[in-house]
């Protein structure tokens, strides 16, 4: 392999030392000259990510992958109010976790530091390139960034722009960096550049996922991949639950925390999936039914069992009829992957067993799974959502990017 993916990581290591004896106000002020240089350079951006576009189109992409990858005005827009609110949140280094004396006269305190280089490996999101730089700058952290190649010219676009406002800021443009190799063959390296990178963190679908999981030596956080289910109860109000599933299903269906199959009470099955299926075939939402739900639907098709526990980032969505809210449950434990589960009900008996017995980094009572996000939870923005348990679960914001250290101060003991 050509690409020098050690100098790369030797610069980052570099810019790391530097940035850790940066302060928070030159890092905020890193961070919002890069929102403006981000919203100043929205033309160029635009122009980029039409190249993209069109290469995407061309090469036959989903239109889900392609809303993925479509940037507009707006959506740059939020991209520098995403800096701009990271930028506002608390410094997440250097806090007293815990500070505490021995009885041999030692002082120790734990205190959050940096992890140091984080690589991100994602798809065609070219906002993850923004929201990934503003995430690990303002917690210490120095990026290396690879995307995927549908997104090559975008996230190009967004990097130079970046680099050039950290470094009009004083700190070093290697801070972030993009490898703008997008050969399969340079990602295989970087999952194993033990010796350059602290954490991977990949994002994009189970595929990747899966991938890096299986291929990589250095520390992974794994994220994303998200069978969203929402479980209809006996007790919903019926009206809410319409709108909670429209919202989760059709809002944004190209996305880890949308909605893919939904869970209905047999006692309120048939009043629901009418009112569903009307909502839902206005935005011309395919339902994949299983036998009970099928008799009651009108243009369903019948469900496969490939499709319970699928990932569909599409207007698909499955459709079964439970028994009982532990039927639910049973379903989700043997079909989710972990990231975000839902109950609509009125009964509050039911609703805590539902978030006492569901295993998901984010547990829903009466709401959508799209809130979970990063800037929903206040977090300003998130490089990933983790589905597993460590170190880090649900929306990756600051202080998840953070680790820590004891520090021992003594007068002379030996042991």
């Amino acid at each position: 392999m050509s690409y020098d993916l050690t100098a790369l990581a030797q610069r980052a290591r570099a810019a790391e030392r530097m940035l850790a004896l940066a302060g928070s106000t030159q890092k905020n002020q890193a961070l919002l000259s890069a929102a403006d240089a981000l919203e100043g350079a929205a033309d160029d951006i635009l122009t980029e990510n039409e190249k993209d576009l069109s290469a995407g189109r061309g090469n036959g992409l989903s239109d889900a992958l392609l809303d993925r990858l479509a940037l507009s005005r707006a959506r740059i827009a939020a991209m520098a109010d995403g800096m701009r609110s990271v930028a506002a949140l608390p410094d997440p280094v250097g806090l007293v976790l815990e500070e505490f004396d021995r009885p041999n006269g030692l002082h120790l305190t734990k205190r959050t530091v940096p992890i140091g280089v984080i690589a991100v490996i994602y798809e065609a999101r070219p906002n993850v390139t923004a929201d990934s730089a503003a995430l690990c700058l303002k917690s210490g952290n120095t990026v290396i960034l690879r995307g995927g190649k549908e997104a090559i010219h975008s996230n190009l676009a967004i990097a130079s722009v970046l680099r050039s406002a950290i470094a009009e800021a004083g700190l070093s443009a290697d801070c972030v960096q993009l490898i703008e190799d997008t050969d399969r063959a340079t990602a295989t390296a970087l999952m194993r550049l033990n010796s350059g990178v602290d954490l991977l963190i990949p994002r994009g679908g189970a595929g990747l996922i899966q991938s890096v999981v299986k291929n990589a030596t250095v520390p992974v956080i794994e994220t994303g991949a998200g069978t969203c289910q929402t479980y209809v109860d006996k007790d919903a109000d019926l009206a809410m639950a319409v709108d909670i599933v429209d919202n989760a299903k059709t809002s944004r269906p190209s996305v880890c925390n949308a909605c893919e199959c939904v869970l209905v009470h047999e006692t309120v099955a048939p009043a629901f999936l009418s009112a569903l299926e009307v909502r839902l075939s206005a935005k011309h939402v395919t339902l994949r039914a299983d036998e009970k739900s099928f008799t009651l639907l009108h243009q369903a098709e019948h469900a496969s069992e490939a499709d319970w526990g699928r990932e569909y980032n599409d207007y698909i969505l499955a459709v079964r009829v439970v028994s009982s809210a532990a039927e639910a449950i049973d379903y989700i434990a043997a079909h989710g992957t972990g990231h975000s589960e839902c109950i609509v009900t009125e009964n509050e008996q039911t609703a805590e067993k539902f978030l006492r017995e569901v295993d998901a980094a984010a547990v829903y009572v009466n709401a959508s799974t799209r809130f979970t996000d990063g800037g929903e939870f206040g977090l300003g923005a998130e490089i990933g959502i983790s589905t597993q348990k460590l170190h880090a679960r649900g929306p990756l914001g600051l202080r998840e990017l953070t680790s820590y250290k004891y520090e021992i101060r003594g007068k002379g003991q030996v042991r």
